[in-house]
């Protein structure tokens, strides 16, 4: 039988079944809790704090932190420079006789540590169109740096440091990966105030100038202005949002074409007042035209300042979205529930927003914060002012300054890290280091939801192999449900981000065009869907496919999107 896409809104067989059995960090949730989700312990330590995390298309995530965080859990043999690392007191303390990066299996939940020669301490990261994790800048020697991991899938991989360096020292920057086939772009730094690209198109070209971070930088407060947030629109050119500040910048012209309206209410947004962003879903009813932003919570002004003499000011409760494309933009204003910084915002498969981590006062920076945030909130960007806030389940687990957190392909959001202290700290301290690894559950992960969930997602390639889709073309998608799809079956393709002080760099959803939708014979589906239009729209490189039927996502697929 055939029928149209209505709201055009698998993996391990193990993973499934822990997700829905295997719950603890608290007893068992009542009925009478209904859609506030769950929480599962993974592991009592992953060796390394979660300070940056991000997912590969092979279902491992790396996760690091800095390399004179002190002694890990894992000794390497050899120091940086090549000299033997021994048994003897000094090399015991030493940090760099140890590895500061992990990665995550997520079916065998276990770590494989990995080696890292430069410090990446508050660094950033955009994944290029093979899946390799482009890692750049980083602390005193590590700023200039870029790092490579190609994920391999034989666990041998490790850190290859390229030998290419940057134009500048980006400590605190941010990078967006861009239309161009595997360029990225990177912007700020501390006392840094250019942009530049990754990599360059010619040998002498070097850093870009940009006024606006120092228009936006606050010397009295930390800057305010570091990690910035960057969105690529889908017309190519790029948000970025410092302090409290925005504007579009064409970055072929090296012009900035809009200056956008500041956001309402006092505070600020970027580090280390630590509120966060997010890039709505980009949806194929408008061709992916409507751009929109969403900026939540940060410091009040002064924060930093108190907070050295132990005065840890609430932070801001607000929100704000607005759209960047055509010509009204302007921000209009919501709140949550509670006042928040140091928290993570993750696109979930049905297209809401998970605001998780951080805490109610103080600003970023070691022992800068006070009243962990331990419950969730889930923002529905759909329902009216006033409503679209939801508060989910309370984790016993603080997560505050260098926490991290990313959606995973089973659909439940890997929660990792917490050290708001120079080195590794685990007793008489307000916040200890926190090494153990959690997962926030969605409430529709439950078993009672399975007779509606879309399972055993296949790609049907050309030609029977695997190979990336060209853009705007169609693919097939095979799937299998109990009973026949809902009036509301959605097709989307999610970017994974690079995770890191409260800015989930890259992240993306889309939701795609289905053509038509076929129910075969024994529960099976067959949707003909339509890969973006473009690079502008989706920048080459692996996504998560999912299938949400009436509101109920399957465990996604990926899906490779390049030029044909």
């Amino acid at each position: 039988m055939l029928f149209l896409c209505c709201s055009k809104k698998i993996m391990i067989t193990i993973l499934f079944f822990l997700v829905c059995f295997a719950f603890s960090d608290g007893a068992n949730v009542s009925s009478s809790e209904g859609r506030k989700g769950q929480w599962q312990l993974l592991l009592n330590s992953t060796g390394v704090v979660g300070m940056h995390v991000a997912l590969t298309y092979r279902n491992t995530v790396i996760m690091f932190d800095q390399t004179g965080a002190g002694p890990s859990s894992y000794q390497l043999r050899r120091r940086f420079n090549g000299s033997m690392c021994t048994r003897r007191n000094h090399d015991l303390m030493d940090s760099s006789c140890y590895a500061h990066s992990i990665e995550y299996d997520i079916s065998a939940n276990t770590v494989r540590p990995l080696r890292l020669d430069t410090d990446p301490w508050c660094s950033s990261g955009s994944f290029l169109s093979n899946g390799t994790l482009l890692q750049i800048g980083g602390y005193e020697k590590g700023s200039k740096r870029i790092r490579l991991y190609r994920p391999c899938g034989n666990y041998q991989c490790n850190w290859i440091q390229s030998k290419k360096t940057l134009s500048d020292e980006r400590w605190y920057a941010s990078s967006q990966i861009l239309p161009e086939h595997d360029r990225v772009v990177v912007v700020g730094g501390r006392r840094v105030f250019t942009y530049e690209f990754v990599p360059k198109t010619s040998p002498g070209e070097k850093s870009f100038d940009l006024p606006f971070l120092h228009q936006t930088n606050d010397r009295n407060a930390g800057g305010n202005n570091l990690y910035p947030f960057l969105h690529l629109s889908s017309d190519g050119n790029l948000f970025i949002f410092a302090n409290r500040d925005s504007i579009l910048l064409n970055l072929r012209r090296n012009k900035v074409i809009k200056t956008f309206p500041r956001i309402p209410g006092e505070g600020s947004r970027n580090y280390p007042s630590s509120g966060s962003s997010v890039l709505l879903p980009l949806d194929h009813r408008d061709n992916f035209q409507k751009v929109e932003v969403m900026v939540c919570g940060g410091s009040s002004i002064g924060a930093l300042t108190a907070a050295g003499k132990r005065r840890f000011l609430e932070g801001l409760r607000s929100c704000g979205r607005m759209v960047i494309t055509g010509e009204k933009n302007k921000w209009d204003m919501d709140y949550m529930p509670k006042p928040r910084l140091l928290h993570d915002m993750l696109i979930l498969p049905t297209g809401n927003i998970l605001i998780i981590n951080g805490a109610k006062q103080g600003c970023a920076g070691y022992d800068n914060a006070r009243n962990a945030s331990l419950e969730p909130y889930l923002y529905n960007p759909k329902k009216s002012l006033g409503k679209r806030f939801t508060v989910l389940k309370s984790t016993k687990i603080a997560r505050m300054y260098h926490s991290s957190a990313t959606l995973l392909p089973d659909g439940r959001v890997l929660v990792a890290g917490g050290n708001p202290h120079g080195m590794y700290t685990f007793h008489n301290v307000a916040y200890p280091t926190e090494l153990r690894l959690q997962a926030f559950v969605p409430h529709y992960m439950e078993r009672r939801y399975h007779i509606m969930r879309p399972s055993n997602l296949t790609i049907e390639y050309r030609g029977g192999s695997h190979h990336a889709i060209g853009y705007g073309t169609e693919f097939r998608l095979r799937f299998f449900l109990e009973r026949r799809p809902s009036n509301d079956v959605a097709f989307s393709a999610y970017a994974p981000p690079f995770t890191t002080h409260s800015f989930a760099m890259n992240q993306r959803m889309l939701n795609l065009r289905c053509k038509r939708l076929e129910t075969r014979g024994g529960g099976w589906v067959v949707a003909m869907l339509e890969a973006p239009p473009s690079p502008h729209v989706a920048p080459s490189g692996y996504y998560l496919l999912t299938v949400v039927n009436g509101g109920i996502p399957s465990m996604s697929q990926w899906v490779q999107f390049a030029q044909a």
